[in-house]
């Protein structure tokens, strides 16, 4: 006889709909936010500059390709993670602006740790470069890199990545309780934001977008 107990106990602490609502959550903050940068200059510009590097790449038969490969992996994993993951670690109950601000720091800066040990030991380090090294060369098969290029990339990378997200939710929920869909809204949008602004073309060299210039030159 099979244990339903199990099932139900599980079934309990599912929060599909909560996924859904970070999901369109995510959606909307990317929509709207685009929408107000893109009110400054200095931002339009970039935008322009970027676009017409990506139209000049896509003219190589190969780019599309890879472009879309890596969409559809990373498509296919954000499921996963949304219908996995993600329900198992999110809430709406009403917490304190500072516990969120301290969740949202605890994300970002723990991923970001891990993330950088993955990068440097897997897909660098090493007397040939990490064992992954591989799967790093195609994006760096790019050179003076555009927006775009932050998806041009071995489809393991992006399915990496995203898992190593989504375990650093999962763990911290662990430890920390679950976290409010705000908190992962903002992580989400955050993260993805950053990876792509540090394969930015980015020619604004003045306050206050000095510094944004230079997290896009940064050594990859």
């Amino acid at each position: 006889m099979v244990d339903t107990s199990i099932f139900s106990s599980i079934l309990e602490h599912y929060q599909g709909l909560l996924s859904v609502y970070t999901a369109v959550g995510i959606m909307a903050v990317v929509f709207i936010g685009k929408r107000l940068l893109l009110l400054i200059p200095a931002i339009r510009q970039t935008q322009a500059l970027n676009k017409k590097a990506c139209e000049e790449r896509n003219t190589r038969s190969f780019y599309p390709r890879v472009q879309k490969r890596v969409r559809v992996w990373g498509l296919l994993t954000d499921v996963v993670i949304f219908a996995l993951v993600l329900p198992f670690c999110l809430t709406l109950e009403a917490q304190p602006w500072w516990k969120m601000l301290l969740d949202i720091f605890a994300i970002l800066m723990v991923y970001d740790f891990f993330y950088y040990l993955t990068h440097r030991f897997l897909f660098h380090d090493g007397p040939l470069g990490g064992p992954l090294i591989w799967v790093h060369a195609v994006h760096h098969q790019q050179r003076n890199p555009c927006r775009a290029d932050s998806s041009y990339l071995h489809p393991l990378e992006p399915v990496l990545g995203l898992a190593l997200y989504a375990a650093t939710i999962a763990v911290l929920a662990a430890l920390m309780g679950r976290f409010h869909v705000a908190t992962i809204v903002i992580t989400w949008v955050a993260f993805s934001e950053i990876n792509l602004h540090n394969h930015d073309l980015m020619e604004e060299d003045r306050f206050p977008f000095k510094y944004l210039k230079y997290m896009s030159f940064m050594p990859k």
